[in-house]
């Protein structure tokens, strides 16, 4: 007897409701796409590239309509024979300063075994190297640094490509620099150098609406999803949500291929609304989760002191009465609390991973304040801490509070 057997009643293509899937149209972006077009005119023209900076929140399409324009941009410019062009691309999530992603763009661009160590070398010589690789393959050479912000203020590479030409560095070889961020506030964080000759064009991506989402969804189904196999009003249902939540196509995206995985595995025949509340719940404990494992065990108690006032209906709160509920948990645990400053910090990185929301008081002559609350399903996050600290009287307590307030 045969432990796994195919299940295809539900998926046509799953593969198309995922991350790396490439559609053949952008759907809902012409806007974007035209302005981005123009930006990338001088190299069909044969001139040096722009430098081009594009903002937007996680899956609003700024990665997916670099790769569709720049597939079609280097088809396109293959018909003109005085241009050569070389698309590099970079996800920096990993790498945290310029002299990482040189090394990783070096790497990249060296034959299989010619790799340079990712420490040991002063950082302009590996600038150094990465201009000779560059130089090699000559012509117009765009480099893509996907989520650029993880470089934080160690901005020096960004100041050194776009003026590499100029600065006699690259004599044959025109460089373009594509830059996506998920961070609005990150261009004010560059030095103005950087800012002077990198952001030369700017792009924004805003979240997309509901109608929107639904019209993406529409189209990735008819290519992933047997025909029937989905209820009516389900598309307009993951849509509604991910359009409340983030606006993000990949969040859309994600519920109806999870909602479509748990039809299958109940042997349902189509994906309904019941289906999709599961996606829901299980994809929120799975974000917090996610969020939690970059945390530090303090990061993780300022988690669960927040979750702990929601469970006595008290949130929004402050930092500091956050920090009072801190204080109590390290005490029963054993562990040393930190200092309110610290605790703010991590209030401060939980909102940035999109567990916590939060709010600026604005109290005139006492000073400005925040108050945070959670961002996610109080059940979500407290299953969540529940697997990662081991505090099961201090969680169970939580529970029976919030079950006394009807917090669920």
């Amino acid at each position: 007897m045969r432990r796994f057997e195919r299940k295809q009643n539900i998926f046509r293509n799953k593969d198309a409701l995922g991350e790396s899937y490439q559609p053949d149209q952008i759907e809902e972006r012409d806007e974007e796409i035209e302005e981005y077009m123009d930006a990338l005119q001088p190299v069909v023209d044969g001139w040096e590239p722009n430098n081009i900076f594009l903002y937007g929140n996680t899956g609003v399409g700024k990665t997916a309509v670099t790769d569709y324009l720049l597939d079609r941009l280097q088809d396109d410019v293959a018909d003109y024979d005085d241009v050569d062009l070389s698309v590099i691309s970079v996800n920096c999530k990993t790498l945290n300063s310029s002299y990482q992603v040189a090394v990783e763009l070096v790497n990249k661009l060296r034959p299989a075994g010619g790799e340079i160590s990712s420490t040991g070398y002063p950082q302009q010589t590996v600038f150094k190297k990465l201009y000779g690789e560059l130089e090699a393959i000559g012509g117009t050479i765009l480099i893509v640094l996907d989520e650029v912000d993880s470089i934080g203020d160690r901005d020096e590479l960004l100041y050194e490509l776009p003026r590499a030409r100029a600065n006699n560095n690259l004599d044959s070889t025109k460089v373009g620099v594509i830059g996506i961020s998920n961070d609005f506030k990150f261009r004010d964080q560059l030095d103005p150098r950087v800012q002077d000759t990198l952001c030369e064009r700017e792009l924004q991506f805003p979240p997309y609406d509901a109608p929107e989402l639904e019209n993406i969804l529409e189209s990735r189904a008819e290519i992933a999803i047997a025909e029937g196999a989905v209820e009516q009003g389900v598309l307009n249902f993951c849509a509604a949500l991910a359009a409340r939540d983030s606006g993000s196509a990949r969040q859309a995206l994600d519920l109806l291929r999870l909602a479509g995985e748990i039809a299958e595995n109940r042997e349902a025949d189509l994906i309904e609304r019941d289906h999709v509340e599961a996606a829901r719940s299980r994809l929120e404990q799975e974000r917090v989760e996610e969020g939690m494992r970059e945390l530090t065990t303090h990061g993780r108690l300022a988690l669960l002191a927040v979750i702990s006032k929601a469970a006595k209906d008290e949130t929004p709160s402050r930092t500091r009465e956050i920090y009072e509920e801190y204080t109590a948990l390290c005490d029963s645990s054993g562990t040393d609390s930190l200092a309110q400053r610290s605790v703010h910090n991590h209030l401060s990185d939980l909102r940035m991973l999109g567990i916590l929301s939060a709010y600026e008081n604005r109290s005139g002559s006492r000073g400005n304040y925040y108050s945070y609350e959670l961002d996610v399903p109080f059940t979500s996050a407290i299953e969540a801490m529940s697997d990662v600290l081991r505090l099961e009287s201090e969680i169970e307590t939580i529970r029976e509070i919030a079950s006394m307030n009807n917090v669920a």
